[in-house]
């Protein structure tokens, strides 16, 4: 065996050394990706669900909200309806209502005037 032969034979030993020292962590390597693996299945697994769940509580929510819209829009209608009325009922009723109480305060203040005259006359 030459010198060359024993550098190549001590070259191969140290190359399968090398590979026996990178291996062992390659195969750490490789049950942590395993585990990292396991574990976004199971939280894929926990997650889907409460993602179905909140879009049905959305998509409720939603309709509740439809609902609300249509109760405040009714509200508002009867705000505008009653508003209305009493405009309708002060035009009505309050220029009438004005006139005889301009009316009955004349007549108090012209049988007070007699009354008065009444009183002094005696």
């Amino acid at each position: 065996m030459s010198v060359s032969d024993v550098a190549g034979l001590i070259a191969a030993i140290a190359f399968v050394l090398l590979v026996g020292l990178l291996a062992v962590p390659l195969l750490k390597l490789g049950r942590v990706l395993d585990e990292a693996r396991g574990s976004v299945k199971e939280l894929t697994d926990h997650t889907v669900p409460v993602l179905d769940e909140t879009a049905q509580l959305v998509a409720s929510s939603n309709g509740q909200l439809d609902n609300v819209d249509k109760v405040t829009t009714a509200a508002a209608q009867v705000s505008q309806n009653v508003s209305a009325l009493t405009a309708l009922f002060a035009a009505t009723v309050g220029g009438p209502m004005i006139k005889v109480a301009a009316f009955s305060y004349g007549v108090r203040r012209a049988f007070g005037g007699f009354a008065a005259g009444a009183r002094k006359g005696r």
